[in-house]
């Protein structure tokens, strides 16, 4: 396997931020990549507050609160990943965007780094061919928030070495994951089974079945799930959800998988869950 010293993050939003805390946490060097260098700053003070308010709550001490902040800094220069390991895409999930950038590192790196993307539907070969490097890259699919939630699935596309997944999947170890393999395959594992069950529970309260708040109650209650259908698609982001069910609609040309008109109309309307201040529920106050 190849060692992994450095690592870049691509992205600086919720789950760039969260992906430099878990990186830096395993002892790795972090470099975060935004498009401006406000955006990257900003970063830094939001994964500053969170760890102060992990010291505040005693989950974490001072002085690895302090060591965390050190590994970790943030840039708008793609060429300051030129050094590192692993690179780690988290941008948004759009298919064009994440082939320019992935033509453009592949300039930039040094030839033996890993590239790897966190998408949770889009194929990793469509990226990996935008490189000269297909065999070293695959998707490293960590869940929001990265730092709590304890599964990664490593993704192998069709071009991906046995030595660049052995190498995902011990990074993923060493950052205190469980790491599952998948094939590449839209949706992996996770979201493949989870949003037609999300979608579905939208077309029970489209048909008037029962309310968004007891559906939400009846499968917390019923199923022992965290939270229910419709808080989760706040959490995720309605118009994500819904890039996730097209993306596997595209794939599977599934019923369950094809969006229901509610989710499309509250994208319309600008009401996305919790990062708009209104979904299903409202966060405003």
């Amino acid at each position: 396997m190849s060692e992994i010293r450095a690592v870049g993050i691509l992205g600086s939003g919720i789950m760039g931020s969260g992906l430099a805390e878990v990186a830096a946490r395993a002892g790795h060097p972090v470099i975060v990549r935004s498009r401006t260098q406000e955006t990257a700053d900003d970063m830094i003070d939001s994964l500053a507050k969170s760890l102060a308010k992990q010291v505040k709550r005693g989950k974490l001490d001072q002085a690895e609160c302090e060591a965390i902040l050190a590994r970790v800094s943030a840039t708008d220069d793609l060429g300051a990943l030129v050094d590192c390991d692993l690179i780690i895409e988290s941008v948004v999930e759009d298919l064009a965007v994440k082939k320019k950038l992935f033509a453009e590192l592949d300039q930039i790196v040094q030839p033996d780094a890993i590239f790897a993307t966190n998408t949770s539907t889009l194929a990793v070969v469509d990226l990996a061919m935008m490189t000269k490097r297909p065999d070293k890259v695959c998707g490293i699919h960590f869940f929001n928030p990265a730092p709590a939630m304890g599964l990664v699935e490593i993704v192998r596309p069709l071009t991906a070495s046995d030595e660049t997944i052995a190498t995902a999947a011990a990074f993923a170890a060493a950052c205190g994951k469980d790491a599952v393999e998948v094939k590449d395959q839209a949706g992996f594992i996770v979201n493949a089974l989870l949003f037609p069950y999300l979608n579905n529970a939208v077309r029970m309260a489209e048909q008037g079945t029962a309310s968004i708040a007891d559906i939400d109650t009846a499968m917390k209650g019923g199923c022992n799930f965290p939270m229910g259908p419709f808080a989760l698609l706040d959490l995720v982001g309605i118009d994500t959800s819904v890039a996730i069910l097209d993306a596997l609609y595209d794939e599977f040309r599934d019923h369950n998988y094809s969006a229901v008109p509610t989710l499309r109309r509250m994208v319309a309307a600008g009401r996305l869950g919790r990062k708009s201040g209104r979904g299903f529920f409202d966060y405003s106050t």
